[in-house]
């Protein structure tokens, strides 16, 4: 027997963990709707009692093990409390620089070749 071996950080799960885990968890899930197909087909050969029943369920998980499947194959882990932290701090920068008002120059700056040009109109018309 292969000895795990001791968890020395709190480092996460590589992505490439992750994503391996929830390729097997998306398989399994679509292996057994079409488990639940083949048994459809199965129990309507056989004609076994309350067939409507057992055809209902096997209908159910036909139809919501994909919607569970993709659910739970795109989740990712929930994040830390530092993550979490993390992210709410940038909200708030984000909230209050949006709240606050813009600052009003306190000078006039005006362009200088609009007033150059204006001053050589004149000149000419001298």
């Amino acid at each position: 027997m292969k000895k795990q071996p001791v968890l020395i950080t709190n480092a996460a799960r590589s992505q490439a963990d992750q994503l391996r885990s929830r390729q097997i968890r998306y398989t399994t899930m679509m292996s057994i709707r079409a488990l639940c197909l083949i048994l459809g087909g199965v129990l309507i050969s056989l004609r076994v009692p309350l067939l409507p029943l057992w055809l209902i369920l096997c209908a159910l998980g036909m139809v919501f093990l994909p919607w569970a499947a993709v659910l739970i194959a795109n989740d990712r882990p929930p994040k830390t409390k530092a993550e979490r932290a993390a992210d709410e701090a940038a909200r708030e920068d984000v909230r209050r620089a949006l709240t606050q008002p813009v600052p009003e120059p306190d000078h006039i700056v005006v362009d200088v070749d609009v007033v150059e040009m204006e001053k050589q109109a004149e000149e000419r018309k001298s």
